[in-house]
């Protein structure tokens, strides 16, 4: 199977993981994994692509265990040799009137939205591919927030140079400082979903900076997106775009043709670069 192409989405059985899993399937040319870490829920999703007529495959994936992170890992490289596409979409968000201390919340958040993602990206980061493809979900949010950050605290989440694991010991400070109470005395903005999504994009740029330092020459791009203000269980009924509609810039990215160089390590909203 070393021939065939493969997809994963992240997070895959609704709203806009399940999006683009439909939308890779009608056009990526090869098989397409949709995940989700309850296996009832994500076969459940891969029957109502069936019924559109569409053949994902199902892979259980818990990003936020390890062990499960490398099953998907060692399934993929005895398969496939590899991967191709790789969509990091799984994510979480409070709800704006949740009565959870914030100080929880923002250790959820990031343990999900942030951690997880970097376990997922250090495991399967290995395996693409020549000329593969990664995205990682970000948000919109990440950039609104980034603004909300002191001065000192944008400068170096802005820098060419940060690294990762003093990103790390910035989201975990981030985290430190919610359950102290003093996050925005010390510069934070109150929003756990927006500065997982911070380290989210900064992770991609760190990323991206580090493929081209490692693997030059092999055609790998890596970015962050946002998919828009999605009607989903995450955002709600009333926002403005259909989970159809949010996928567009994922797939986008997903099947940048072989040979284009850009856009590269970057934060992309309606196809288009928001300047970090």
């Amino acid at each position: 199977m070393s021939g065939v192409r493969v997809a994963v989405v992240t997070g895959g059985n609704k709203g806009v993981g399940l999006a683009i899993v439909r939308a890779l399937c009608k056009q990526f040319q090869g098989d397409v994994y949709l995940t989700a870490r309850n296996p009832k829920l994500g076969e459940e999703a891969v029957k109502t692509l069936n019924n559109e007529g569409l053949s994902p495959l199902f892979h259980q994936l818990d990003i936020n265990d390890l062990t499960s992170i490398r099953c998907l890992r060692d399934f993929l490289k005895e398969k496939y040799g590899g991967l191709d596409v790789l969509i990091n979409n799984a994510g979480i968000a409070f709800k704006g009137d949740d009565k959870t201390p914030f100080g929880t919340q923002a250790e959820v958040t990031l343990k999900t939205n942030f951690s997880a993602t970097r376990d997922i990206c250090n495991e399967l980061l290995p395996i693409i591919k020549p000329n593969g493809r990664v995205v990682n979900v970000s948000s919109i949010y990440s950039h609104i927030n980034l603004l909300r950050c002191s001065p000192e605290l944008q400068e170096i989440l802005c820098s060419d140079t940060i690294t990762e694991d003093e990103l790390v010991k910035l989201m975990e400070k981030f985290v430190e400082d919610a359950k102290n109470g003093v996050h925005q005395k010390s510069g934070w903005p109150h929003s756990a979903y927006g500065v997982s999504k911070i380290g989210v994009t900064v992770l991609s740029r760190i990323q991206a900076r580090q493929l081209k330092e490692t693997r030059k020459g092999e055609g790998i791009i890596l970015n962050a997106c946002c998919p828009g203000i999605v009607r989903t269980d995450m955002a709600g009924p009333n926002a403005e775009k259909s989970p159809d509609e949010g996928a567009v810039t994922p797939v986008y990215l997903a099947l940048l043709p072989t040979g284009v160089d850009s856009p590269y390590g970057q934060l992309v909203s309606d196809k288009k670069v928001i300047p970090w």
